[in-house]
């Protein structure tokens, strides 16, 4: 089986001087640099209607137009992992997902992933890119993500992610006792010392996360954050950069800080938080189908609320 793409991207004047196939990889980030090349060269990806090597460069304002055939991905086996399903209809799947689950299958990850999970759930996932996935969050990262179930719903979707009219907002709890809210505009890219980190750098892609104070404790506070942007990792590096990492974080998370005067059972969960303590608590999208706004939330999980249950416990027995 397959079926037919059709992808219209107006190229902003910001990618003046790009190649074609750089500024394609841009705007067409859920399709292999490689799979864009191919198609610049047999024609399916055209700009303003004409045929251009790979290497030309834009000037921005031009349009590209794809018009190709995708067949069956095959690389990954479908399997019978239970989804926790928030909402569902012909166009759209949104689904809650638990902590610990990888999204997408990738070296050390091969299978069990919310990708294969998805490749038994919907019919035709197989004809999409990334089996429908648009978004991504992080293995130990919980909540709320939608998935498109057509191609129409994907390419919709991934236009409102660029336009950034989709609407995320999450919980976490950071280490330290934060005053006020506030915006972070800082450009996040690859770490320049260590490929397996993101970091704030001057050479990184524009990156904005607003937060709010939800609820402080001694010695941590929950905070409400809402991307602008989705760069990887985003609330998480913003949040340190800030000096306000996320309890439990493996990679960005410092030192562990334990208040003095602690119970020891905080002390402990403190020391064994087993993920980073962020959830994705809401989302809202413009319905690909209809046309209209539709939005979705999650409680906290158990372990969130957990981990609040004991900080607020140390308030009360401190004062």
């Amino acid at each position: 089986m397959s079926q037919h793409l059709e992808v219209q991207q107006q190229i902003p004047i910001e990618m003046a001087g790009f190649r074609l196939d750089q500024a394609a990889a841009e705007l067409l980030a859920d399709y292999s640099r490689e799979r864009l090349k191919g198609w610049i060269k047999d024609g399916s990806l055209t700009i303003d209607g004409k045929h251009a090597r790979p290497k030309d460069k834009v000037h921005g304002g031009e349009q590209l137009v794809l018009r190709a055939e995708i067949a069956d991905d095959t690389r990954f086996q479908a399997e019978d992992i239970a989804l926790d399903i928030v909402h569902e209809d012909d166009h759209v799947l949104v689904i809650n997902k638990p902590p610990g689950l990888v999204v997408h299958p990738a070296a050390g990850n091969p299978d069990g992933t919310l990708l294969n999970a998805l490749l038994h759930h919907v019919a035709d996932a197989a004809t999409l890119p990334r089996a429908g996935i648009v978004h991504r969050l992080d293995k130990d990262t919980s909540g709320l993500m939608v998935v498109a179930k057509t191609l129409v719903a994907h390419v919709d979707l991934v236009a409102q992610l660029q336009a950034r009219t989709v609407s995320r907002e999450y919980d976490s709890v950071v280490v330290g006792r934060m005053t006020a809210g506030g915006t972070v505009d800082a450009p996040i890219g690859r770490h320049p010392k260590d490929r397996k980190r993101q970091a704030v750098t001057a050479s990184g892609k524009p990156a904005i996360t607003h937060y709010r104070v939800v609820e402080r404790f001694r010695a941590h506070t929950h905070v409400r954050c809402k991307l602008e942007t989705g760069r990887t990792h985003q609330i998480r590096v913003h949040m340190a950069h800030q000096r306000f990492p996320l309890i439990g974080d493996p990679v960005y998370g410092g030192r562990l800080k334990v208040p003095a005067g602690s119970s020891d059972v905080l002390k402990e969960i403190l020391r064994e938080f087993p993920r980073q303590a962020l959830h994705a608590r809401r989302l809202a999208f413009i319905h690909p189908a209809t046309g209209e706004k539709v939005s979705f939330q999650s409680p906290l999980p158990d372990d969130l609320l957990m981990l609040m249950d004991y900080l607020r416990e140390d308030v009360e027995t401190m004062r």
